[in-house]
């Protein structure tokens, strides 16, 4: 098969014309086969050679920093952790007649993850006031006992006292506990006979004339 010369020099030319078009359409579908063009004589031959692909990954890799604490264990000084009933009684006994905030609370409980930063900031604000922190799926039996059925739920005590209010309180409607406790978070001079907690029994803590009277008659 001859092609005369001027032929087959227009049909380059047209072929180059129309090359960057057709390798921007191959290159959308990331396969390219560039053309080459070559001439021996009058005979003209077209090689199709593949492109080599070349493909990069971006890997972002993050490093997870098991050393921080979990939101709750985020304590403000005078929060304490209760991990049983009789850590709970030991605390109570031991709070003479300072105001005792128990919050009850669940590590899955997003409305307890809500407040308790600003709970926190209360606790900083109040440092003479005990915040006991219980955490409800560690002490069922004893939840049950102080009839704790909703999280977050709070209970206030007058140290060994007893209690002196309960309710439940979302994020929304913390001022209930800024109430509580300017109605509770008062001087006292005496506190009365210990009483119990629910279900619970305090252990009576030794006033301090009958520690007097105990060292007189050792």
């Amino acid at each position: 098969l001859r092609f005369s010369s001027s032929l087959l020099t227009s049909f380059a030319s047209s072929l180059n014309s129309l090359r960057p078009g057709l390798l921007s359409i191959q290159n959308s579908d990331k396969r390219g086969y560039p053309l080459f063009y070559s001439s021996a004589g009058d005979l003209a031959r077209f090689d199709f050679r593949p492109r080599k692909q070349q493909v990069s990954f971006k890997v972002h890799a993050t490093v997870a920093d098991t050393d921080q604490p979990k939101w709750w264990e985020k304590n403000a000084p005078n929060m304490v952790d209760i991990h049983s009933t009789q850590e709970l009684l030991s605390a109570l006994s031991q709070a003479g007649d300072r105001l005792v905030i128990v919050e009850f609370y669940g590590t899955w409980c997003a409305s307890c993850r809500a407040l308790f930063p600003k709970l926190r900031r209360t606790a900083e604000e109040h440092p003479e006031i005990v915040f006991l922190k219980v955490n409800f799926d560690e002490n069922k039996p004893m939840c049950k006992s102080l009839n704790v059925k909703v999280l977050p739920y709070f209970h206030f005590f007058r140290g060994a006292d007893g209690q002196l209010e309960s309710f439940s309180c979302s994020l929304a409607k913390f001022q209930k506990i800024k109430d509580a406790i300017i109605t509770h978070n008062t001087d006292r001079c005496s506190i009365g006979p210990p009483k119990g907690v629910g279900d619970l029994k305090l252990e009576p803590s030794l006033a301090p004339k009958d520690r007097a009277a105990e060292s007189t008659s050792a």
